[in-house]
């Protein structure tokens, strides 16, 4: 099992910059991609960014140009730097690692951390 833990979550204002990390430990071999999501109340849980442990990186069109994913496989925890903050990037970020998958031994089922608060003020 993977066990994720965030922090640096915040209030921030708007144009300010923020950046969340996610610590991964237990089994952190079986960890193919880690991402980044987001959930407002009442809405659904949404990609923001991707990394996969080659280091390829996918966004979310909302945070094109002003995110950075970033991994650091060594100590086995990413990073979320985001710039140009907008109110409507308000939202609980949570991490995730998309496991390798039973063909490697390792569990099909993707891990979440606890979510951390990120509050922009207009």
């Amino acid at each position: 099992q993977i066990h994720l833990v965030e922090s640096g979550g915040g209030l921030v204002q708007a144009g300010g910059s923020l950046t969340l990390s996610c610590a991964a430990s237990g089994d952190t071999n079986c960890i193919s991609a880690m991402a980044w999501y987001r959930q407002v109340p009442g809405q659904e849980r949404k990609l923001v960014a991707t990394m996969t442990n080659s280091g390829s990186a996918i966004y979310a069109d909302s945070v094109k140009g002003r995110f950075t994913i970033s991994r650091d496989n060594a100590e086995n925890t990413v990073r979320l730097q985001m710039n140009s903050l907008k109110p409507e990037d308000a939202a609980i970020y949570y991490c995730n690692a998309v496991p390798l998958g039973s063909g490697y031994g390792c569990s099909d089922f993707g891990s979440w951390g606890q979510g951390t608060q990120v509050t922009v003020s207009s």
